[in-house]
């Protein structure tokens, strides 16, 4: 999928007109009701104020939460709306609705460079369903849309794809620095390049793994989904997560690894415990001396070295997913490691979004690192060579 060529927010005339923008404003909160991380909303910041300062009439929408098709307060955008202000300087308008009076009268009456924000687009069971009726009514709001949430790029839902059938439809920025950074690493990598994958299934990763043995110099495969591959090579992994239906497809990866001239790298040791839990007792094995009744929940030491290793020469690395059982203490050595390892690299870095980028937040490498994504999911989908529907559905350069 090459989105490179796909309209920004730069490349359309934005003054005086309503322009719907679709972000990201998933954020969590913590028990007395507040925001407790804002960096997804800090992320959209950017192209909001580009279109402030470009005089549009911006209408801002996002998901939160599952209300499951029902206005449910608990899922109230509202919180987001107050801290937008603060950010922002100036009010952002709060609508009570999504395509209802209260969205539509404000919606008709911003002037150029005010703000509105419009109700959880999931109080309506049409948005997942992407129902073209829904859709519309959204757009008809608006003169211009603006997706510029790619943790929902990979859904096609009637904020995220079906407003671009009704309207002209442009990246943000946030957006576009995700396909140039990731899209240009897959279509033109310096090398060597270098793919660490982790977390807990083969059958999470099986297209990821894939694509990448077309375009990578080396695949290192950590976490969970490790010990399928140790299976395949005959060794016994104890009750270590496997996926004996997947043992031959293993199989075939690394016979197509060898093929491809690929190195395809697997932990040759591992901390294994003696239960699923926290405070089990554990110790370090090699990997084909694991114990019955034992499972590995994190790489070894030598394991680290050797992935450390393999890391540091590299010109382009991606990684998606932790080594082991990372919120653990007594397993989080491994992805420790990899993180210390990637942020040293001086190779140009993409982290994939969820665990991997907890990780790297919590450990105090994020700003080692070139990019980190905001999407875990689409992140995925994107290194899969998935077509993305939220992006796919925006105009192309001419």
């Amino acid at each position: 999928m090459n989105y490179l060529n796909k309209k920004s927010v730069e490349d359309i005339d934005v003054t005086g007109k309503r322009v719907l923008v679709r972000c990201d404003f998933n954020v969590p909160f913590d028990a007395q009701g507040n925001i407790s991380d804002p960096k997804r909303i800090n992320e959209a910041l950017k192209t909001i104020k580009y279109l402030i300062d470009h005089k549009a009439k911006v209408i801002l929408c996002s998901h939160l939460g599952r209300p499951k098709g029902e206005f449910n307060m608990k899922y109230s955008l509202a919180p987001v709306a107050a801290y937008l202000s603060k950010a922002l300087g100036q009010e952002v308008k709060m609508a009570s609705d999504v395509i209802g009076e209260s969205a539509k009268s404000i919606a008709a009456s911003l002037q150029d460079g005010e703000v509105e924000l419009i109700e959880n687009v999931r109080f309506h069971k049409e948005e997942e369903k992407n129902d073209p009726a829904f859709a519309k009514e959204l757009a008809s709001m608006a003169d211009i849309y603006v997706n510029d949430a790619f943790g929902t790029a990979h859904r096609a839902h009637a904020s995220t794809a079906g407003v671009a059938a009704y309207l002209p439809a442009v990246c943000g920025f946030l957006i576009q620095k995700e396909i140039t950074i990731m899209g240009g690493a897959l279509a033109n990598p310096k090398r060597p390049f270098a793919a660490i994958l982790g977390g807990a299934k083969v059958s999470d990763k099986i297209g990821v793994i894939n694509n990448l043995l077309e375009k990578v110099d080396t695949l290192i495969v950590g976490g969970g989904m490790a010990y399928t591959f140790m299976n395949a090579m005959g060794y016994s992994v104890g009750s270590s997560l496997c996926e004996t239906d997947k043992v031959d497809l293993a199989k075939d990866m690394m016979a197509k690894a060898k093929e491809k001239g690929v190195k395809f790298l697997i932990p040759i040791d591992n901390i294994v415990a003696d239960k699923y839990a926290e405070d089990a007792a554990f110790q370090t094995v090699d990997s084909d001396k694991i114990p019955d009744g034992w499972m590995g929940l994190d790489i070894g030491p030598k394991t680290a070295q050797l992935f450390s290793d393999a890391i540091k020469g590299a010109g382009t690395v991606v990684w998606n997913g932790p080594m082991g059982v990372s919120e653990w203490k007594n397993f989080a050595g491994g992805t420790i490691a990899v993180a210390k390892a990637v942020a040293e690299s001086g190779a140009i870095s993409i982290i994939g979004g969820g665990d991997s980028a907890a990780a790297v937040e919590k450990l105090g490498y994020a700003d080692k690192m070139t990019h980190i994504s905001t999407g875990g999911g689409a992140s995925l989908e994107f290194l899969e060579g998935l077509e993305l529907p939220g992006i796919a559905c925006l105009n192309d350069k001419e």
